[in-house]
């Protein structure tokens, strides 16, 4: 890879390159190491320093860790991706670009041609005018980060996904972080978050951060799953043509077993306690709907908590675009795909988490795919069946992991959703029963709620959920902050 973690490899040359690859995730990878495989010029462009996405994140150069596959599962064939990413980027076949955050993807205008290689997003042999995508891209480091520009003829989205949170009194302590994080802390920085950390929220993520806290020398006193996995019992067949995710588990549930973890199904932590830092959280029994059952509440003593409700994917590019989108069976929003990863908008491909959460496997099938449809290649029955049995046993994961409707019933009044802006849920309460607020965006303007930072990614089911409203795209002409020098460079016809 590159000398410094942040050094591109093979600079771009001149002109529009056959495929621009946003992320370097499993997806990401796949689809980019393919599509040079398959005869395409590449450019891969990635907002971290180095490759592997969120997944496979590397300890920082300086840690000196000596066995980084120890934090991760299924490293082997990560490592496999970064060697040819390596190869095909020695021999000119892909610019790896990392520290390029791309904000917007605008059309270029039509080529005039059509081929074989379906940058239209038709399907090899069908007519119709090609377009060239401009990815404009912040770079670098701020305050030095510069603006960066790539033409290309076909677009990949590999953008991955974010943490879900579902808001309770407490979550906003020192020493409150997500399941992610927590195992972003373990995996980039050789840290744990506590020494006696509470696992909790829902979704097979805590069961992969209950056993990597604890095997990195963390005491679990618990993982606390919301969801009851009975409701995987109506998913029979999907879990049968998955053996390997079986196995899997299994290992997982052996791990917790060795260090004597505790897992709480049907519970949730429903307060966090503490004055400096999280001291206690209190765990109660759930119904059915997620609603916490009177007289079952405990406090587990803790210095950290480590809590999500599974991921949500990461759409702005997409629906900047225009990008249609479908309902997920774990209630977030995803792109609506063909079978060759196309989305309704000709030219523009995905792969990876943005189609529907469904792990690192199943993104690295789904990024080969995207690869030889842009070729237009044909890819082989055994890499579609293997897309259908994996997004098969994804979509009955989501099912049985999907937040009741019930859960806002552990959120008092005073407790705050939105921490940007610091607004409570009886302000958004207010905003509905009193002010007639009926979807997030009123609640957004009456309240601020979704109007910081974060633009709504750590509050935006929440609030949603507490207006009453079934998720929707989040639509934006920014994926992510620019400097506004960046956009008064840009020629006038793409402002």
């Amino acid at each position: 890879m590159p000398t410094s973690p942040s050094e591109p490899l093979a600079p771009a040359a001149g002109g529009p390159v056959d495929l621009a690859v946003v992320g370097a995730g499993p997806a990401g990878l796949a689809a980019a190491v393919t599509a040079a495989r398959l005869g395409l010029r590449v450019t891969l462009l990635d907002a971290g320093d180095r490759p592997g996405g969120q997944f496979y994140r590397h300890p920082a150069p300086g840690l000196g860790a000596a066995r980084p596959e120890a934090l991760h599962h299924g490293w082997a064939a990560f490592a496999t991706l970064e060697a040819a990413l390596r190869t095909h980027a020695s021999a000119g076949r892909i610019t790896y670009l990392p520290l390029h955050h791309v904000w917007a993807v605008v059309p270029a205008g039509p080529t005039g041609s059509t081929g074989p290689t379906g940058p239209t997003g038709t399907r090899p042999g069908e007519a119709g005018p090609a377009t060239e995508w401009i990815l404009h891209a912040v770079a670098g480091h701020a305050p030095e980060e510069e603006a960066a520009a790539v033409t290309a003829r076909a677009v990949l989205v590999a953008t991955g996904a974010y943490e879900r949170q579902l808001p309770f009194p407490g979550w906003t302590l020192p020493g409150v972080v997500g399941a992610g994080g927590a195992q972003a802390m373990l995996k980039g920085g050789l840290v744990l978050p506590g020494r006696r950390v509470v696992v909790a929220g829902s979704g097979p993520l805590l069961l992969a951060v209950a056993g990597s806290l604890a095997a990195a020398g963390a005491t679990v006193p618990a993982v606390v799953e919301a969801a009851a996995y009975t409701a995987y019992a109506g998913q029979v067949p999907a879990l049968l043509r998955n053996p390997g995710k079986l196995v899997e588990a299994a290992g997982y549930g052996g791990s917790l077993a060795r260090h004597h973890v505790r897992l709480l199904t049907r519970h949730a932590v429903t307060e966090a306690h503490g004055t400096d830092r999280v001291e206690a959280v209190t765990v109660a029994r759930l119904d059915r709907d997620w609603r916490p059952l009177p007289g079952t509440a405990r406090r587990i003593p803790c210095d950290a908590l480590a809590v999500g409700h599974g991921l949500v994917p990461q759409l702005e590019l997409a629906t900047g675009l225009g990008c249609e989108t479908r309902p997920s069976p774990d209630g977030t929003v995803a792109l609506v795909l063909d079978a060759e990863q196309r989305t309704s908008v000709p030219g523009i491909w995905s792969a990876g988490e943005t189609g529907g959460i469904g792990g690192a496997q199943l993104a690295m099938v789904e990024g080969e795919l995207a690869a030889h449809s842009v070729a237009g290649a044909p890819p082989g029955a055994r890499l579609v069946r293997r897309r259908a049995r994996l997004r098969a046993f994804a979509d009955a994961m989501a099912a049985a992991h999907r937040p009741g409707e019930g859960w806002t019933g552990w959120l008092r009044d005073d407790a705050v959703v939105c921490r940007c802006e610091e607004v409570p849920a009886g302000r958004i309460r207010e905003a509905v029963d009193d002010l007639g607020a009926r979807d997030a965006r009123t609640v957004k303007l009456l309240t601020r709620a979704g109007m910081g930072w974060c633009q709504g990614r750590m509050c935006g089911s929440a609030v949603a959920a507490l207006a009453g409203e079934e998720p929707a795209p989040d639509r934006r002409p920014l994926s992510c902050p620019v400097p506004l020098r960046h956009l008064a460079e840009l020629p006038p016809a793409t402002h």
